[in-house]
């Protein structure tokens, strides 16, 4: 059964990943919002509509859902933002979760929260609002993600790990059971963790400093 209608926000390529997955689960998107691709004059994006922010301002909440198509690096600035703003006006981001991930019932996964393929996700764990579990991530028994996380593809998470809003997990990174990453800390891609990172904390700090300065 069809579900919608929907609206995408973002154009790029984590959004193209989010609308083949809504689609996959039936939903009715209808249009696309991305000021950058507006402004080149496009009318139609993937199929879609392109909505310039004034005819999305004039939607009102309930009349249609939100799917976020900004992906997240470091700090998810904008990808957090959009979904606080509209969801302080009255929107709602369902969570997407891919029929090839594999999610124990026992799990709890917030609004807004897109499990890619391949990803599993075991007992107890629960994952904060808006954010991301991409393709072939694991997350282990007992882990406790925060709101606005991602955890990129092919990371691997041990049971009973932490990760405070904003973190983020590169991909084939690797967190050691029990480790706990504070809010905004980052884990680089191929990464090992074995210890507890402070918020804003960077490992490997040489590989940070890198993706903050490109």
């Amino acid at each position: 059964m069809p579900r919608g209608p929907a609206i995408l926000l973002g154009a790029g390529g984590h959004a193209k990943v989010v609308l083949a997955l809504a689609q996959l689960l039936g939903w009715q998107v209808v249009g696309v919002s991305d000021p950058a691709i507006a402004a080149q004059g496009l009318l139609n994006w993937r199929g879609l509509p392109v909505l310039d922010d004034q005819r999305l301002a004039g939607m009102a909440p309930g009349s249609v859902e939100l799917l976020n198509g900004v992906g997240q690096t470091t700090g998810g600035g904008v990808r957090q933002r959009l979904f606080d703003a509209f969801t302080l006006r009255g929107f709602r981001f369902p969570a997407l979760v891919h029929p090839a991930a594999i999610v124990d019932p026992s799990a709890r996964v917030a609004d807004g929260v897109q499990v890619m393929a391949g990803a599993v996700i075991q007992a107890d764990t629960q994952i904060g609002a808006n954010s991301i579990v991409n393709t072939r991530a694991g997350i282990d028994h007992d882990a406790t993600l925060g709101a606005h996380v991602h955890v990129a593809p092919g990371a691997t998470l041990c049971g009973s790990v932490q990760l405070g809003d904003g973190a983020f997990v590169g991909a084939g990174a690797t967190v050691v059971q029990g480790v706990r990453l504070g809010r905004g800390a980052f884990l680089a891609a191929g990464a090992l963790l074995a210890r507890d990172l402070p918020d804003a904390g960077r490992w490997p700090e040489r590989s940070a400093a890198r993706a903050a300065a490109s």
